[in-house]
C-alpha cells in the first residue's frame, strides 16, 4: 500500500542543486510528488509511494547532493493530495 509523506530538510540546502537531484532520487526510485525551496531556506518536499521507497528517499536526503549540508530532516505521515503530480517535480 503506498504513502505520502512530507519532510522538511534543513541546513545549507539551496544554491546546491538539492531540489533536481532530490527529483532525480524520487524519480529513480518510482516516487511521485514534488519537491521546493521555503522563504526560511529549507528545502519541503511531498512524496508518495512505496513505504520501503520512502525510507530510501529519507535516508538519501540525509546525505544530499554533494555540496549540501544537511543538519535536520523532519518527516510525517500525510494523506495524499488531490493534485499530486502523476510524476516528481521541482516546483
Amino acid at each position: 500500500m503506498n504513502q505520502c509523506k512530507r519532510y522538511q530538510v534543513k541546513g545549507h540546502v539551496q544554491g546546491v542543486f538539492f531540489r533536481g537531484a532530490t527529483r532525480d532520487e524520487a524519480t529513480r526510485l518510482g516516487l511521485t510528488g514534488w519537491v521546493r525551496n521555503l522563504p526560511n531556506g529549507d528545502v519541503e518536499l511531498i512524496a508518495c509511494g512505496n513505504p520501503d521507497k520512502l525510507h530510501d528517499l529519507a535516508a538519501w536526503l540525509w546525505r544530499g547532493p554533494p555540496m549540501a549540508r544537511v543538519q535536520k530532516v523532519a518527516s510525517e505521515l500525510i494523506a495524499p493530495e488531490k493534485d499530486l503530480p502523476d510524476e516528481f517535480i521541482v516546483r
